[in-house]
């Protein structure tokens, strides 16, 4: 199982970016998935989770409103929009996957998640 995230790089506060996160070694359509990031001299935390449909999203409140988090299935790919970005967003970006497959389609956790991919860096300059 690997998970690859990309799309990430520097950009000025107020801009956007869209950074992806392709699963190989198998198909990930039957489980949830999320991301994470981890700031300069920070702890990792939650930034969003999608359910296996892709119904039912949930975000840190650092992030509603700005940040979308969406997956195609039929290319195993979960994306992060991230709009009016601020320096305090500048971090290394997660991709992580459920293992648990077939949750409930309202269900989606900030925790519980079993496989990471290396991430992806976004710089947020002011």
């Amino acid at each position: 199982v690997q998970l690859q995230a990309s799309g990430g790089g520097l950009v000025q506060a107020g801009g956007s970016l869209r950074l992806s996160c392709t699963a190989s070694g198998r198909a990930f359509s039957n489980n949830n998935m999320a991301w994470f990031r981890q700031g300069p001299g920070k702890e990792r935390e939650f930034v969003a989770a999608i359910s296996r449909s892709g119904g039912s999203t949930l975000y840190a409140d650092s992030v509603k409103g700005r940040f979308i988090i969406s997956r195609d299935n039929a290319i195993n790919t979960v994306y992060l929009q991230i709009n009016s970005l601020k320096p305090g967003d500048t971090a290394v970006y997660y991709c992580a996957v459920d293992r648990t497959l077939y949750r409930d389609s309202s269900y989606v956790s900030r925790t519980g998640y079993d496989y990471w991919g290396q991430g992806t860096q976004v710089t947020v300059s002011s």
